[in-house]
């Protein structure tokens, strides 16, 4: 009985040691300084908001950016933004690309990560001279363990990465090249002014099906520089892809309509002509051509819309293509690119971003409870048409200010490392790229509010790069961070990847 009463009292010593006491006792000696006390609670303080301060802080992140221009240049670079605010610029390819000037450029979705290996993009480009070349390009940061000996032989910072180097050219049409798209990394719709649409497989690059658009009938002088003596201007504008990859959008030259394409069987879907009424409001008058320069998909009130771009103004339309609205306040300023932006992914909130003659990126809200009553025509005129169409709300603009000549390009990135962050590149014809950066949530209070206020920038100006080249076209897309052990000599698994990963999306 004696030694279970030991032994119970050697197991119960440590329980009732006064480790409490032995804690206020230490909380009660710094207690009594008030300098000691204040550092306690600061420093319990800074324990607890550790985590918010880690999340608030900006995750440096890089972006690739790749330029064409008149001079048949293709210019890559990265910009590095920290938490600094000032971005870092570095060449990381120049390619004397094509035979004369670079009309379009289109970068793939990044290849998925594979174990131990790099991933990669595609970057596309397509020129005046019939030919589209395609590229292979790294997605993580360049290396900087060269930089210093590269400094010693060039002005500006150069981060080369071996990886960077020319896959081959496609000769598919016949005519200038105006646009491309990857829709899927294993699939790449280039378009011509010899009124065709090629669908390449990003495999073995081949062809599989190419979309001849009609050419419109001659009415009156020819216009244009690609019209033949006695004939009217043809070719494919521009074209836009659903992301149910079903459905497609093109929009022609000498043509006063839009055509829809059904992508399963490659045949013709409907045509929807533009009325005279809605020409007249986005300043297309019976003397303009009256075809549509641009097109794109986009989302609103969690529904699918397109917008259509003429010279100087935007029109909406929803799924059942009617007219919902027109974005530019007034067509007295020409319009160079558009797209949609995604603010808010989880609700689904998208605003348009158009690239202005004025030097401004311009966000404008389509929502149906956003749209306002167009303003009545000028009564001095006769014969200003009386406006119908609601207008878009704008809700707030980058550059303007500081900017010289017309933004030719953009790209607007949401962050992965900083949520509610856009990046926006936007590329002068001066030569000049810039980067923005722009918080979602300026843009949301500015669309939330009942009046628009806009009176500067929503936008910080991070960096500003001189090509000094004529710059005409515009793609970016951002890095990610190279993967543990991955290396850059494995050249061919890494094809091998991307050849089992085209299969897989070609069965689908």
């Amino acid at each position: 009985m004696a030694k279970r009463k030991r032994q119970s009292a050697a197991a119960s010593e440590p329980v009732a040691e006064p480790v409490a006491t032995k804690k206020s006792k230490t909380v009660d000696e710094k207690t009594k300084p008030t300098k000691n006390s204040t550092k306690a609670v600061e420093a319990k303080t800074q324990t607890k908001t550790k985590p918010t301060t880690a999340s608030t802080k900006f995750v440096e992140e890089t972006i690739q950016i790749v330029a064409g221009s008149y001079d048949r240049v293709l210019h890559g670079l990265t910009a590095a933004i920290g938490d600094k605010g000032d971005a870092e610029f570095a060449d990381t390819f120049l390619f004397n690309a094509h035979a004369s000037a670079i009309r379009c450029v289109a970068v793939s979705p990044v290849s998925p990560p594979i174990p131990g290996q790099t991933q990669k993009v595609l970057l596309a480009s397509g020129s005046t001279d019939e030919r589209v070349h395609v590229y292979n390009l790294s997605a993580h940061p360049p290396s900087k363990k060269n930089r210093d000996a590269l400094a010693s032989v060039a002005p500006r910072p150069i981060l080369e990465n071996p990886k960077n180097r020319e896959l081959g050219t496609l000769l598919h049409h016949d005519s200038t090249i105006t646009a491309l798209r990857f829709p899927t990394r294993s699939k790449l719709l280039s378009a011509s002014d010899d009124s065709t649409i090629a669908v390449t497989r990003t495999r073995d690059w081949g062809m599989l099906s190419n979309i001849k658009t009609p050419k419109p009938k001659a009415h009156g002088r020819p216009t244009g520089d690609t019209a033949p003596f006695g004939g009217t201007p043809s070719g494919v504008n521009d074209f836009a892809i659903h992301p149910s990859m079903k459905l497609m959008i093109s929009v022609s030259k000498g043509e006063r309509c839009m055509r829809l394409w059904n992508l399963v069987t490659g045949k013709k879907a409907g045509v929807l002509s533009f009325s005279k009424e809605m020409l007249r409001e986005v300043g297309e008058s019976k003397h303009s051509s009256g075809e549509a320069r641009r097109v794109t998909w986009g989302t609103a009130d969690g529904a699918d819309e397109f917008a259509v771009g003429f010279d100087r103004d935007v029109v909406v339309f929803g799924m059942d293509s009617v007219p919902k609205c027109r974005v530019m306040p007034t067509t007295r300023v020409k319009i160079h690119q558009f797209s949609y932006v995604t603010v808010d992914e989880e609700a689904g909130d998208a605003l348009l971003a158009v690239a202005t003659e004025d030097g401004r990126v311009a966000f404008f809200s389509t929502k149906a409870d956003d749209l306002s009553k167009p303003e009545p025509s000028d009564k001095d005129d006769k014969k200003a048409p009386e406006a119908t169409l609601p207008v878009a709300k704008f809700v707030g603009y980058v550059g303007g200010e500081g900017v010289s000549g017309r933004i030719k390009d953009f790209v607007a990135i949401p962050s992965t490392g900083n949520p509610g962050t856009l990046y926006v590149v936007g590329a002068s014809s001066d030569g000049k790229i810039r980067v923005w950066t722009v918080q979602a949530k300026e843009l949301l209070e500015a669309a939330r509010e009942k009046e628009a206020k806009v009176e500067k920038p929503a936008g910080v100006l991070r960096g500003t790069y001189v090509t000094h080249n004529r710059v005409t076209c515009l793609a970016a897309f951002l890095m990610v961070e190279r993967p543990e052990g991955a290396e850059d000599s494995e050249e061919e698994e890494v094809e091998e990847g991307e050849e089992d990963d085209s299969e897989e999306d070609d069965d689908e």
